[in-house]
């Protein structure tokens, strides 16, 4: 059977109470820092990947157009020539 020594109970509490406190703080710390990132990076204007591929195929079909109106110039620029 163990006495308990009054001093190294309050010790063992106080150790207990200091890792709680610091297990809080690094929590608070750490969710401090992701809700500053967040803020940070939603003034940024991101676009998300659904929409960079919508304007990618959209500069595709473009340049395509742009080929054969210039191939259409072309040919009517040929017959206009002497």
């Amino acid at each position: 059977m163990q006495s308990e020594n009054p001093l190294i109970a309050d010790f063992v509490k106080l150790a207990n109470a200091a890792a709680g406190t610091f297990a809080g703080m690094t929590r608070e710390a750490r969710d401090g820092a992701r809700e500053r990132m967040k803020e940070a990076l939603g003034g940024l204007d991101f676009v998300s990947r659904e929409e960079f591929e919508a304007v990618k195929d959209m500069a595709g079909r473009a340049r395509e157009e742009n080929a054969r109106l210039e191939a259409r110039l072309a040919a009517l620029e040929a017959k206009l020539a002497p």
